[in-house]
Parts: C-alpha cells; structure tokens; sequence
C-alpha cells in the first residue's frame, strides 16, 4: 500500500458538507483507505480571487492504485460530485488533486507528483503540516512547515474549529 495525501477544496454549495461527503467517497473506495484528514480551513480564493473564500483540507491515505488510477478515481469523484471544469482557478463545488504519492517524482501527461504548486499555496501546506509536520518536499529537500513558514504571511488561512471531515471510527 502506497501513502498518498490528496488535497480538498470547495468554495460552492454546501462547503464543509461537500468535503465531508467527498472524503466519505474517497474512503469506500475499495482500494483506497483514508486514514487521517486535516483540521479544515477557510482560505482565500488563489489566481482568480472574485469568487467565494474556499474551505480546505488534507487526506492521507493508503492506496494499492498507482498514481495514474488514483487521478482517475479522484477525477471520477469530482464529477460525480458535479464538478464541472470551465475555467483554470474558478469557482468549484469540489477540488480533489493529489499531493504526494509515496517520496515519488512523476512528470507526465495530466498527472505531476508532487503537485507542481504544492511549495507556494498555503492552503495546502498547512493543513498537509497538520498530518505531517515534519515530512519533506522530495523535489526541495525542505520540511513543508519550512515551506509554511515562507509564504503563510502572504496568504490568508484560517482554522474552522467544529468541521470534522471524518466520522468517529469504532
């Protein structure tokens, strides 16, 4: 089993019920199993920024897929969320990109690991900082809380308490 950390994002409709809702998704996926999930946040629209303010957050999860299925499945839980992709940063109802897979480097067609902009957005760094704080980006030999550290100055994100992404497991 591999261990991948998958970023979330939404900023329409129900916000923290979509996220809820996709990481229940992600984790009956039989051959997928979330393992953990990041405190949620509110954070500023990146790129485009006359949109609603995003909430967003981190899975990790161990997966058997090879990174190209798990972008699949991701992809194929964003649609049937309704995602519909018309513009680069626009509105969205759900956002789900994979972050890291394992310490693996992959530069191919549709499918970058780890993610190309995981080092400059705050939205992802700090949660991912929350599930592992002292992991490092394979490409800029950095800690991502050293990453954190550089850029959440510049960019607003703000913990919400009370949203829980995953339900009490027995």
């Amino acid at each position: 089993m591999a261990l991948s950390y998958i970023g979330m994002g939404a900023n329409l409709d129900d916000r923290a019920g979509v996220l809820r809702r996709a990481a229940a998704a992600l984790d009956e996926h039989d051959s997928l199993e979330v393992k953990a999930a990041s405190p949620v946040y509110e954070t500023a629209p990146v790129g485009m920024t006359a949109q609603p303010m995003f909430l967003n957050a981190v899975l990790s999860a161990e997966t058997d897929l090879s990174p190209r299925s798990l972008l699949e499945c991701l992809l194929a839980v964003e649609r049937r969320f309704g995602r519909v992709r018309r513009q680069r940063w626009g509105p969205r109802l759900l956002d789900l990109d994979i972050l890291l897979y394992e310490n693996e480097i992959i530069r191919g067609r549709g499918l970058e690991i780890p993610h190309p902009r995981l080092h400059e957005r705050a939205f992802v760094l700090v949660p991912l900082c929350e599930l592992a704080p002292r992991g490092h980006h394979p490409l800029f030999n950095k800690t991502f809380s050293e990453l954190a550290e550089s850029i959440v100055p510049t960019q607003e994100v703000r913990k919400l308490d009370g949203v829980s992404l995953l339900s009490v497991r027995t």
